[in-house]
């Protein structure tokens, strides 16, 4: 039987565990990799660690001693550790590259491999094309035994995760935010940022914070429909005034208010710009956001007077500009929000932090200072329809959108539009907005839609769908 070709995805390459996720095809995989590492020197080290996925232990060693065999020296951590806590280990530890076994906020059923840069963030789209096309077809064979490679020297064991809560403790004012009159409640979904957050937030309420890589069945993704349980204990408690959930290798967050309500990504990335600039005093730098990103972000930026730049959706296009020029805030509309005084990688424990010692700061509740937000740009509302359609339609319909887009949309006309990873109508105006974009892995459009509240939201999203007959 022919080797499967693998590829990356927006976010490494991730496949369903037995089935194209084997050990055989990760060996394969890190070939790739120890060879692409061996064209850019003659000795490298690499940080490897892997979340709370069925056998990512074996897997990231099955990494460890292929790199080994091509005399690359691997930095292991000794228990799951989130995607973060590599970046900022390759960092720390001035290695040459970064190994996450992690499939992220997929279903449990998945694996993947992503790799992290030198500079703490995702690798380059150049770096990450360079090294699948090494990849082999042949399964790499003779591999040398993990205690061999101790003896050698070519496996060191680092505790990545101290070091991570070390490099917090001198960023954040944990006692402000342990001892603020608010509580606090942490949903791990299970995934590898549950032995951190109990250490930093002790007092929390934790929930899924315990080793199950089933997941219960949930994708670990920090989305309202997956953490109705966290929406019920703060609606249950008064005392609970913010909800902070991680995905599976907690590098997005999910936010809920004092009322257990869920706040959305394109308003926590408001609350970050609004309390870099006017709390931290941060005035230099960029705002960097992903196309399906609100509009409202560009407005703020625009009233502090700060240049900011718009790009395809993948949290790699901002990690390639973080890793350049000054950036205050960078993110993406599915939980992945970057910040300057940190490494350029999306942090959902970090930014929960920056959340919570805003709340502390201000003396304000989340609805507080979400109001602020308002009274500066005004109130929206945002959403998504992931619509399930057969391929050879969905790309008829991008094909429309790009060639010949909608003069209207329901009752709405459309005002101006436009094309960079997707299509965005801006409806009667720029505070309203549909916009169109195909997965690039799955059968799936993408609907997303901006208005004035919830109920005009739906309003726009069916109206949409109505259009493209879906």
């Amino acid at each position: 039987m022919d080797p499967i070709k693998i590829k990356f995805g927006t976010d490494g390459w991730r496949a369903i565990i037995a089935q194209e996720y084997t050990v055989d095809n990760v060996k394969r995989v890190a070939e790739g990799t120890a060879l692409w590492l061996k064209q850019q020197g003659d000795t490298a080290r690499v940080v490897i660690g892997y979340d709370c996925r069925f056998g990512g232990k074996l897997f990231s060693e099955t990494t460890a001693r292929v790199l080994g065999k091509h005399g690359i020296t691997s930095l292991l951590a000794p228990a799951f550790i989130s995607t973060p806590m590599v970046s900022l280990g390759v960092v720390k530890a001035k290695a040459d590259l970064g190994v996450v076994i992690t499939a992220s906020h997929n279903p449990p059923d998945y694996n993947g491999y992503k790799l992290k840069s030198r500079l703490g963030g995702p690798s380059i789209p150049d770096d990450v094309s360079a090294v699948e096309a090494l990849i082999p077809d042949a399964v790499p064979t003779d591999l040398p035994e993990l205690d061999a490679l101790r003896e050698q020297g070519l496996i060191e064991e680092h505790d990545f995760e101290q070091i991570y809560l070390d490099h917090v403790k001198t960023n954040f004012d944990l006692d402000l935010i342990r001892n603020a009159d608010f509580g606090i409640a942490y949903d791990a979904m299970y995934g590898s940022g549950q032995s951190a957050m109990v250490k930093l937030l002790p007092k929390a309420h934790h929930l899924h914070c315990a080793y199950n890589p089933s997941f219960l069945g949930t994708a670990p993704e920090p989305i309202a429909r997956n953490l109705q349980q966290l929406s019920d204990v703060i609606k249950a408690d008064p005392k609970l005034s913010l909800g902070i959930a991680n995905d599976g290798d907690a590098d997005r967050i999910g936010l809920y208010d004092e009322n257990g309500e869920f706040v959305d990504s394109h308003h926590i990335l408001l609350l970050l710009l609004m309390y870099q600039y006017e709390y931290k005093g941060i005035k230099n730098g960029e705002v960097i956001l992903t196309f399906s990103v609100t509009d409202k972000l560009k407005q703020l930026a625009e009233q502090y007077g700060l240049p900011y730049e718009v790009t395809k959706i993948g949290f790699k296009y901002i990690a390639e500009i973080m890793a350049e020029r000054d950036v205050i805030v960078g993110g993406e509309e599915s939980g992945g929000l970057a910040v300057s005084g940190h490494i350029p990688e999306r942090d959902g424990i970090w930014i929960g932090l920056m959340i919570a010692e805003y709340m502390a700061k201000s003396g304000k509740t989340l609805n507080e200072l979400i109001q602020q937000v308002y009274d500066k740009v005004g109130s929206f509302n945002c959403d998504r329809d992931d619509v399930h359609v057969d391929n050879d339609r969905k790309w008829e319909i991008v094909k429309q959108a790009k060639e010949n887009p909608f003069k209207k949309i329901g009752p709405y006309t459309v005002t101006d539009v436009k094309h960079v990873d997707g299509t965005k109508f801006y409806l009667d105006g720029e505070d309203r907005w549909l916009m169109v974009r195909p997965s690039g892995t799955e059968p799936v459009l993408r609907v997303y839609a901006q208005g004035s509240d919830a109920a005009e939201v739906r309003k726009i999203l069916d109206a949409g769908r109505a259009e493209m007959g879906i």
